[in-house]
């Protein structure tokens, strides 16, 4: 039997044997969830799977709390570079999300 709970694959930290990353673990603790309402959030999961998780985060927390920095770093550049690659997209979404707070979503000009 494994007691890996977490297993770095081509830069990413992942809980071992799926698809989810260390990343959406450690924010629903830091956040203050539970343990059990992550294992709810994430089916795939066991609980031994979250409590492991959890205790490689705290064991490592300088190292994993370094390692989503830079993945935060990453995230707003590419987000940034996604915005300057098509800011017409970006206008449009912001405009209809404007709309939608405000009630206008979908509403019909009336004859």
């Amino acid at each position: 039997m494994s007691t890996e709970y977490v297993e770095q694959r081509d830069g990413v930290y992942r809980v071992s044997g799926t698809r989810v990353s260390l990343d959406s673990v450690a924010y629903a603790f830091i956040s203050g969830q539970t343990a059990e309402s992550i294992a709810q959030s994430f089916p795939v999961l066991t609980l031994e799977q979250v409590y492991g998780s959890i205790a490689f985060y705290l064991r490592h927390r300088k190292e994993v709390d370094r390692y989503l920095e830079a993945q935060e770093r990453k995230y707003d550049a590419v987000r940034a570079g996604s915005r300057a690659a098509d800011p017409m997209f970006y206008m449009k979404l912001a405009d209809a999300k404007r709309g939608r707070l405000s009630g206008d979503a979908g509403a019909k000009a009336e004859p």
